[in-house]
């Protein structure tokens, strides 16, 4: 896995934890919760894509 990932996966929590924090501090508790989900899902796309590229690579190691 890279290391490039890691570092993009764990800035986009840092990012959504603050954001989160701010808008529950402010009131918006479901812009708060739609900003979690948002991050969830930018960083399942962004896993998903390298397991995908995971599988292609075993299929093509195999022969398959």
């Amino acid at each position: 896995m890279e290391v490039d990932l890691i570092f993009k996966i764990a800035a986009i929590g840092i990012i959504v934890a603050v954001l989160n924090q701010v808008l529950i501090r402010a009131g918006r508790e479901e812009q708060a919760m739609m900003t979690t989900l948002a991050g969830i899902i930018v960083v399942l796309m962004m896993i998903i894509s390298q397991i995908n590229l995971l599988f292609e690579t075993v299929k093509s190691t195999f022969g398959l």
